[in-house]
């Protein structure tokens, strides 16, 4: 086949047909491609879209460019959850544990924080000794031994996507459905897994703002997970503001333990519990979403889930005293509580800026090189609709720097609009999708 005949082909607006997507993807993974040629057909793809076929496709070549795990061993359905990420949003650590507590295997291959957004493996690496990074032999054992994992991507597992995303990264080629599809879906195939729940954020902290974008995403996810006979639900949810109240890696492990233990509501509560109802409820443990949502609610007020993520952080290596007593754990340097200049209602929240602010802090990175701090973050004490009063604490900021701090403070206050008139919450999950 003629690369350039291909590129080509797609510049045109003409559908790729199987042979020809699995001969890209195998030639570039292999190194037979140069990146150069491989821009211009991101490019084209990204341009000229592609068919549900395609994508089809697509998908399969990148999940055979590496091992498919095989789980048959592990009795039970194996069930997953991806979130297309967001602001404070830290519903795989809870429903890992939770689904797991109701007799569901959650195999979960996770990332790292991207751009703005928090990533489920930096927040479980602040548990002091957490290991993500286990082997496939050890992988499986954890399964095994309590029905939970969260790993992040190996070497064996779609390094087809691993090398295609590095590259989309730096050629603004990042939005492509097509391909944010083909690099969600190869790697998810990849765990073995029999059903998915799909989280597809949108608003300001999203990656697809408008919800249309984020329909058709979920579409695509869909169609794809179907093309491969794997159960799928997904649910269009909010992002106009935090999820929770916390932002950073550890203070969101603390919420998490706060929620694992019957602490805390609200919005973070709501929505991991509708997760893992779909997922208990794909995983054929429940008859219903509905009667799904209510067996993850037991699963949080008899104390098993969580007691399933303390073992599943001793199993992969974390210190489990921090999770019993987070009190223990490390302070920042600095703390510095952030108070309203205003009174009114909290009309918009924009919350790419809020995980900018906890980025500035230190709870990101905005180079590869940079180190996170996992104490480094921001306690949020506001959301839309809420009445505040001139003087009453918007946040509680946490740095290992003064200086950042105070900048983090001003990008905080910039993000927040406030109204006269009293405003509106927003409806937490959208759409659902089957």
């Amino acid at each position: 086949m003629n690369t350039v005949e291909l590129i080509i082909k797609k510049r045109n607006g003409k559908a790729l047909t199987k042979d020809e997507i699995n001969y890209l993807i195998h030639s570039y993974t292999k190194g037979r491609i140069p990146d150069y040629q491989f821009s211009a057909l991101l490019m084209a793809i990204l341009l000229k879209g592609m068919t549900k076929a395609e994508t089809s496709y697509l998908t399969e070549a990148m999940l055979h460019s590496g091992k498919v795990i095989d789980l048959s061993y592990v009795k039970g359905p194996k069930i997953d959850k991806h979130s297309t990420g967001g602001v404070g949003d830290k519903t795989s650590l809870i429903l890992a544990s939770v689904v797991a507590a109701a007799g569901v295997n959650v195999p979960m291959i996770s990332g790292r924080g991207l751009g703005h957004t928090g990533g489920t493996l930096d927040k479980l690496e602040s548990i002091p000794g957490f290991r993500t990074n286990l082997s496939l032999k050890e992988y499986k054992s954890v399964l095994k031994k309590c029905g939970a994992v969260l790993i992040g991507q190996t070497k064996d597992i779609a390094p087809a996507d691993k090398k295609i995303y590095s590259l989309r990264d730096v050629t603004g080629t990042v939005e492509s459905i097509p391909l944010i599809t083909g690099s969600i879906m190869s790697k998810k195939l990849a765990e073995g897994i029999d059903g998915l729940v799909l989280d597809v954020k949108t608003g300001s902290g999203a990656f697809m703002r408008k919800t249309k974008d984020a329909v058709e995403l979920a579409n695509s996810l869909i169609s794809t997970a179907k093309a491969f006979n794997k159960k799928v639900i997904a649910f269009i949810t909010d992002m106009n503001q935090p999820l929770g109240n916390y932002i950073g890696n550890w203070l969101e492990v603390y919420e998490s333990v706060m929620v694992l233990r019957g602490k805390k509501q609200g919005d973070l509560f709501d929505l991991s519990m509708n997760l893992s109802g779909a997922m208990i409820y794909l995983g054929g443990k429940a008859g219903s979403i509905k009667e799904g949502i209510e067996i993850a609610k037991e699963q949080i007020d008899n104390g098993k889930a969580f007691e399933k993520f303390v073992q599943m952080v001793e199993l992969q290596g974390g210190d489990t005293s921090v999770i019993l007593n987070p009190e223990k754990y490390p302070a920042s340097k600095f703390k510095s509580k952030l108070k309203s200049t205003t009174n009114g209602y909290v009309k918009e929240i924009n919350t790419y800026q809020l995980g900018m602010a906890a980025l500035e802090l230190g709870a990101g990175r905005k180079t590869m090189s940079d180190k996170i701090d996992p104490k480094a973050g921001i306690i949020f004490n506001v959301k839309l609709g809420d009445k505040i009063k001139k003087g009453e604490v918007v946040a509680e900021l946490h740095s290992q720097s003064k200086d950042k701090i105070n900048i983090a403070k001003e990008m905080i206050l910039n993000a927040i609009t406030f109204s006269k008139q009293k405003t509106t919450k927003p409806k937490l999950i959208k759409k659902t999708i089957k």
